[in-house]
C-alpha cells in the first residue's frame, strides 16, 4: 500500500486548492478502493458542517438537496459527527449494520433509490480536528468494501486533513475597504426551501456559489446544511450553533448563521439565515488552529493581538519572560513570520475582509 499512500501524499502536495485536491484524490483513491459514486466536503472543524468547495460524483438530481438535511435531522448510523469522535474515523455501512444496510435510513432513502449498496464514510482528521469528510459508494451487486479498504481510507485521512487545513491559511490579495451589509433570507423549515431574501443575501449567495446559485442546490450545500442544523436544534435533536465559517469562490471569508423562528402564538415559523463577511474574531480560531498552535501558543498569540508586551504576558499567565520569548519563537516559526506585527497581520488582517474577485461556483459535479 505504500505506493498508494505516496500517491495521495503527492496529490496533497501538488494541489493548488481544495477543489483540485478532491479531483486528484478521487482519481488516486479509485485505483485502490474502487467506487462508483462519491461526495467530498471540506468542513468547519468547530461544527462539522460543510464549507465550499464541494465535489460530487454520480449522485442523482434531487438527492443532493437532502444530503445534509438528513445528516442533521435523521438519527442514523455513521453520521459524520459520530465518526469525528470515534476511535476509527472511517467505517463501512455493511460492517456497521452487520450486513443489514436497510436498518439505515440513509440506505433506504438515499443509497438504494440510486442503486447503490455499500458505502464507506470517513472523517478526515488531524490533530484531533476534522477538516473534511468523504462518502464513497458502490453499486448494488458489487462486493462490499473490505476491512483493508476501510483501513486504507482511515490511514490516509490525516494526510488529506493536513492539506485541507493548509488551504485555510492561504491568504488573498489585500482587499479594498467595504461597507457590505449582512443579507437575510427565509427558508421553509421542514423542506429547506427558499421563501424570500433581500438584495444583500442574493449578492452573498452569488459570491458564494456563482450566478446560478438559485438553480444549482449543490452550490449552496453549506447554506442548506446550516438551515437543516437550525431545524434540528429547534426540534431538540441537536444543540447549537447553527452557523458555519466558509470561504466563498471569491476567496472572502463569510459567516452563515441560521435560527428557527416562531409565530406570536408559539407555533413554528420559517428559518432565518443571516450571511455576511466573517469578522476577524470569527476567522481567527480556524486560522490559529490551521497553523497547529498549541493551547498555550494560542493564548500568547491572542495576548500579542491585544498588544501586550512579553512582560505583561508573563505576568498574566504566570510564566517567565524567557518562557514567553521561547513560545513566541515557536509561534513565529510555525506561522512563518519574524515579528509581532507580521504575526498579527498573518493571522488576522491577511484573512479578514472582502476580496472582490469575479464570483464563480467553487463546486464540481460528475453526474
Amino acid at each position: 500500500m505504500e505506493p498508494h499512500v505516496a500517491a495521495v501524499e503527492d496529490a496533497c502536495a501538488r494541489a493548488g486548492d481544495t477543489l483540485e485536491l478532491f479531483g486528484m484524490l478521487s482519481d488516486r483513491l479509485r485505483k485502490v478502493v474502487p467506487f462508483d459514486g462519491a461526495a467530498w466536503f471540506g468542513v468547519d472543524p468547530s461544527v462539522i458542517l460543510p464549507t465550499a468547495p464541494v465535489r460530487i460524483e454520480n449522485i442523482e438530481a434531487g438527492h443532493c438537496e437532502s444530503y445534509w438535511e438528513r445528516e442533521a435531522t435523521v438519527e442514523d448510523t455513521l453520521l459524520y459527527r459520530d465518526l469525528a469522535r470515534a476511535a476509527s474515523p472511517a467505517a463501512s455501512l455493511y460492517q456497521a449494520t452487520d450486513d443489514r444496510p436497510a436498518r439505515s435510513a440513509r440506505y433506504r432513502e438515499f443509497l438504494a433509490p440510486q442503486s447503490y449498496g455499500d458505502e464507506v464514510r470517513a472523517a478526515l482528521k488531524t490533530g484531533g480536528s476534522t477538516w473534511g469528510v468523504v462518502d464513497i459508494f458502490r453499486e448494488q451487486g458489487r462486493a462490499s468494501f473490505t476491512t483493508a479498504e476501510v483501513s486504507f481510507l482511515a490511514a490516509i485521512g490525516p494526510v488529506i486533513a493536513s492539506a485541507l487545513r493548509s488551504f485555510a491559511t492561504a491568504t488573498m490579495a489585500a482587499p479594498p475597504a467595504s461597507l457590505d451589509a449582512p443579507g437575510t433570507a427565509l427558508f421553509d423549515g421542514p423542506a429547506c426551501g427558499l421563501l424570500s431574501l433581500d438584495e444583500q443575501a442574493e449578492r452573498w449567495f452569488t459570491e458564494l456559489a456563482g450566478e446560478s446559485w438559485h438553480t444549482i442546490p449543490l452550490s449552496m450545500t453549506a447554506v442548506y446544511a446550516v438551515v437543516a442544523r437550525a431545524q434540528a436544534v429547534a426540534e431538540g435533536r441537536e444543540r447549537g450553533p447553527a452557523a458555519v465559517r466558509l470561504r466563498a469562490a471569491s476567496g472572502r471569508w463569510l459567516s452563515v448563521h441560521a435560527s428557527a423562528l416562531r409565530n406570536p402564538r408559539g407555533g413554528s415559523g420559517p428559518i432565518a439565515v443571516t450571511i455576511e463577511p466573517a469578522k476577524s474574531a470569527q476567522i481567527a480560531p480556524i486560522i490559529v488552529e490551521a497553523y497547529c498552535l498549541t493551547p498555550r501558543e494560542q493564548q500568547i498569540t491572542q495576548a500579542v493581538a491585544r498588544g501586550l508586551s512579553n512582560q505583561e504576558i508573563a505576568a498574566e499567565m504566570f510564566l517567565s519572560s524567557y518562557t514567553v520569548r521561547d513560545h513566541l519563537k515557536a509561534i513565529f516559526s510555525k506561522v512563518g513570520v519574524g515579528s509581532r506585527g507580521e504575526l498579527v497581520a498573518k493571522l488576522f488582517a491577511d484573512h479578514y475582509g472582502p476580496v472582490l474577485h469575479a464570483p464563480g461556483a467553487a463546486v464540481h459535479a460528475d453526474i
